[in-house]
């Protein structure tokens, strides 16, 4: 009779068994356990299917399919486990599979330590639901005992995630700290500083990618080495995610997300009431002065996709009479013209919710501007503006500079081995005229964009030792500040909280040291 049977053994183990450390369980043991019950009972194996560190709380397996594949065409009509626990811990799928799938495909099943055969009339097979249940509690139990513990490790400001935020390595001396990784948190440093400078996640992100800065994705994914250079885009929501992550700041943010529960892999996201927060538990890239400093200007930059006209005052303008923001509509070609309008009353223009708010743009940056530079002239001291400045621009960044220039020149160093590499493939025929060329070609391209890149930040370290060369820039920056003339995208972000407008053309200005009412 037994030789009538395909059997197909099934062999399952979960990383939560795993941690549980049960050499029963192991894939070698069961493995031992299932091929001597075959080789005793005269059994023959069609193929043994093996899900290494896959859950049975689900069926969602790739060996398991093959199983199912398999039974479908008719290949098997025999499945082994070492217990009911190995087909899966899911006491309505295992039922399913025992009481209907497998009697509907004449399917044989015997879970051998639990002494169920399916062939048999047994009262074994009577308790079979029985131990489908208390699999299920099993996994539930050991979900909760799981969450209960990386909840604990979280308290205690370990970082539990799967992947170290991007500008940090997981510390090879501790799974659980986080440490710098110097290349990468030279990017988030160089993003923070163009938001504070004002500009908005589109450009910020356009940027990066038109110089061909590694993205997250890229640093992930793939390796850089010999001829394996790849570029992706930088998308407005990475620069988003980056620029709003405390954990830059030292601070070990966690439980952000979870399962909706031990059965269901959908990740939810939790109320950040419920964020399990660890102050200054790994070094900081970015300061919380800057990280906060960041976090107000974002209303300010966020949402503002890149048009053919930027305006100094895009992201400020709020209706002083809805409160929702107010854009600056495109220039018309009919009068060389653009004006603004109230967003809510575009949104909802049929019911009158607010009104437009249509003001001559051109004229309302002029009366704003005027305004801010009588307003800086009657509360700003240029001498103590001047010793601030100094005071500021003492290192400048060097640090920074410096670490970016040593990082850049072994790319170089790396790229100009590549060089000779591929001419020495090229005389050996490992590589034919076409190829070389090709690749030639984009190792010099990437060549000149480092060589540049590096050009610049010795220009930028030998200007900065130039203390009077400095001083001389800080009396110019200082004096065009206070004329507001020609004022940069940053300075406006700096000075300016918000910009309220009413219908009857009243302007209200909210800056960081005083109100002005016009």
């Amino acid at each position: 009779m037994n030789n009538a049977y395909n059997v197909g053994v099934y062999i399952r183990l979960s990383r939560e068994d795993d941690d549980k450390v049960y050499e029963s369980e192991s894939i070698t043991n069961q493995k031992s356990l299932l091929l001597q019950y075959a080789k005793e009972n005269n059994l023959r194996i069609y193929d043994i299917y093996i899900d290494d560190g896959y859950s049975g709380t689900n069926f969602d397996r790739p060996e398991f399919k093959r199983l199912i594949n398999d039974i479908e065409l008719k290949k098997i009509n025999m499945v082994i486990t070492k217990d009911m626990s190995r087909l899966g811990r899911d006491y309505i799928g295992t039922g399913e599979l025992v009481e209907k799938y497998f009697p509907e495909h004449n399917v044989r099943y015997i879970a051998v330590t639990d002494n169920i055969d399916t062939y048999l009339d047994s009262t074994n097979n009577d308790i079979a639901p029985f131990k489908a249940i208390m699999n299920d509690f099993y996994a539930k139990d050991i979900s909760k005992k799981i969450k209960s513990s990386l909840r604990a490790k979280m308290k205690d400001g370990k970082f539990v995630g799967g992947r170290a935020p991007f500008g940090y390595d997981r510390d090879p001396d501790n799974k659980n700290h986080l440490i710098v990784n110097d290349e990468q948190a030279l990017i988030v440093k160089r993003i923070f500083e163009m938001s504070l400078s004002g500009l908005s996640f589109y450009r910020i992100a356009e940027i990066l990618t038109n110089e061909h800065v590694k993205t997250p994705a890229s640093y992930y994914e793939f390796e850089w080495c010999g001829h394996n250079y790849h570029y992706n885009r930088w998308h407005a929501k990475t620069i988003n995610d980056i620029l709003i992550n405390r954990m830059y700041t030292g601070d070990l943010i966690q439980n952000r997300r979870n399962k909706v529960n031990y059965k269901v892999k959908k990740i939810v996201r939790n109320n950040p009431n419920n964020y399990i927060i660890v102050e200054n538990t790994h070094e900081a890239i970015i300061d919380k002065k800057t990280f906060e400093e960041v976090q107000q200007k974002l209303p300010k930059n966020v949402g503002r996709k890149e048009k053919k006209e930027n305006h100094l005052l895009d992201g400020l303008l709020y209706c002083g009479d809805c409160g929702h923001r107010i854009s600056v509509q495109a220039r018309r070609k009919k009068d060389n013209k653009c004006y603004t309008m109230c967003n809510y009353y575009r949104t909802y223009m049929k019911d009158h919710l607010c009104t437009t708010h249509s003001n001559n743009y051109d004229i309302l940056e002029k009366i704003i501007l005027d305004n801010l530079k009588e307003l800086c002239l009657k509360y700003i001291d240029k001498n103590i503006i001047k010793e601030s400045v100094i005071n500021s621009c003492r290192d400048l960044n060097n640090n920074d500079n410096k670490k970016e220039i040593e990082i850049i020149s072994k790319e170089i160093n790396q790229i100009n081995d590549n060089l000779d590499n591929i001419y020495i493939d090229k005389l050996n025929k490992v590589i034919n005229e076409e190829q070389f060329n090709r690749i030639k070609s984009k190792l010099e391209l990437e060549l000149n964009r480092k060589t540049k890149r590096l050009d610049d930040l010795k220009s930028v370290m030998a200007d900065n030792s130039n203390k009077k060369n400095n001083l001389r820039k800080i009396e110019k920056y200082i004096e065009s500040f206070l004329s507001m003339e020609n004022p940069s995208r940053e300075l406006i972000t700096n000075l300016i909280d918000r910009i309220d407008i009413y219908e009857d053309k009243r302007i209200n200005i909210s800056v960081s040291f005083a109100n002005i009412e016009k």
